[in-house]
C-alpha cells in the first residue's frame, strides 16, 4: 500500500484550499477571495484503491512579517515542510513574485520532491506560454513534474492526483479508510463561522478577527455552540455586529446551515462579538486563542 503527508505550498489566495477540497471531493478547509484566509495546517485525508494521500493546506507564505499572527502563518507554512514525502507548489500563473526566491531555498534545503501546479489555467489562452514557463521553471529547480491545472475548474486535478500517488512511499495507512480529517469538530466549527465572517465583511476586518468555541454541548437531536468572535477595537464590533445586529444574524444563519451540513444534525448556535485589544501582535494572546501548531 502507499501513503505518505503531501503539503500544499504558495503565496496567500493562490487557491490551495480549493484544490485540497476538490481533492477530497469534500470540504475540509475554509475559503474566500481574500488572503490569508487560511490560518492553520489544516489535514485532509484522501484514501482510494491507489493509496492514502494526507494533504497539509497551509497558510500562504509571504514576506509580511510586521505582526505576530504573520510571523505565526509563516512558522506554521514553514514547519509543515518537515515530515512530508511530496511538496505541490501552487502558482496562480505564468510568473514569478519576489518571495518565490526565499521558497526556492527552502525546497532546497528540504530536499524533497516537488510538484509545480499552475493553478488557474482556464484564465490563460496562450498554451505555448504555459510551455515556455514550465520550460523555465524547470531550468531553475529539478521539478519532479509540472502541472498546469484549475481548482475551482477540476481541470488536470485527476492528473496532479495520480502523480501524486505514485510519489507516496510504501507503507501501512496511517488513517482509517473512512477519515477525512485530524481536526476536531470544534475546531471546524469555528473555522465556518470565520469563513462566513471573511466573505460578508470588507477587506482589512477579517484579518483582526478570529473566532474561539467557548462552549460546545452535544444532545440527542441538537448540538448546542457558543462561539466568541474577538476584534480589536470597539469600532470593529459595531461592524461585526452590523445595524440592528443584521450582520451577525446573517453570518450565524450562514454558518449555521454549513455546520448543519458538516454534523448531519440540527444545531442553535449562539454568537457573542468581544474586543481584546491587540491580540494579532501578542504571542501570549495567539497561544491563548489556540495558534499553537506553527
Amino acid at each position: 500500500m502507499k501513503c505518505g503527508y503531501v503539503a500544499l505550498i504558495g503565496r496567500p489566495n493562490v487557491g490551495k484550499s480549493t484544490l485540497m477540497n476538490h481533492l477530497l471531493k469534500q470540504k475540509i478547509s475554509i475559503t474566500s477571495r481574500k488572503p490569508q484566509t487560511t490560518r492553520h495546517s489544516i489535514v485532509g485525508i484522501n484514501t482510494t484503491e491507489a493509496g492514502q494521500a494526507i494533504y497539509v493546506d497551509t497558510p500562504g507564505m509571504h514576506d509580511n512579517q510586521k505582526r505576530a499572527l504573520n510571523r505565526h502563518l509563516n512558522r506554521t507554512a514553514e514547519t509543515t515542510l518537515l515530515g512530508v514525502d511530496v511538496i505541490v507548489w501552487l502558482l496562480d500563473g505564468l510568473f514569478w513574485h519576489d518571495y518565490d526566491e526565499v521558497i526556492f531555498k527552502k525546497l532546497e534545503q528540504a530536499g524533497l520532491p516537488v510538484i509545480l501546479a499552475v493553478n488557474k489555467v482556464d484564465k490563460l489562452a496562450e498554451k505555448d506560454a504555459i510551455l515556455a514557463f514550465f520550460a523555465e521553471a524547470q531550468q531553475r529547480f529539478p521539478f519532479a513534474h509540472l502541472v498546469p491545472i484549475s481548482a475551482l475548474k477540476k481541470t488536470n486535478l485527476a492528473v496532479l492526483d495520480g502523480l501524486i500517488m505514485e510519489m507516496l512511499p510504501e507503507r501501512d495507512w496511517i488513517y482509517p479508510e473512512d477519515q477525512v480529517t485530524d481536526r476536531p469538530e470544534r475546531f471546524l466549527v469555528a473555522e465556518i463561522i470565520r469563513e462566513k465572517l471573511t466573505r460578508r465583511l470588507g477587506a482589512e476586518l477579517p484579518y483582526v478577527m478570529t473566532v474561539e468555541i467557548e462552549r460546545y454541548e452535544e444532545h440527542p437531536d441538537i448540538n448546542k455552540i457558543y462561539a466568541i468572535i474577538w476584534v480589536e477595537k470597539a469600532s470593529q464590533k459595531n461592524i461585526v455586529i452590523g445595524k440592528d445586529g443584521d450582520m451577525l444574524k446573517n453570518v450565524g444563519t450562514d454558518a449555521r446551515h454549513d455546520i448543519e451540513r458538516l454534523l448531519d444534525q440540527k444545531v442553535y448556535l449562539q454568537l457573542w462579538v468581544k474586543v481584546k485589544s491587540g491580540w494579532s501582535d501578542s504571542e501570549r494572546a495567539l497561544q491563548s486563542l489556540g495558534f499553537n501548531d506553527g
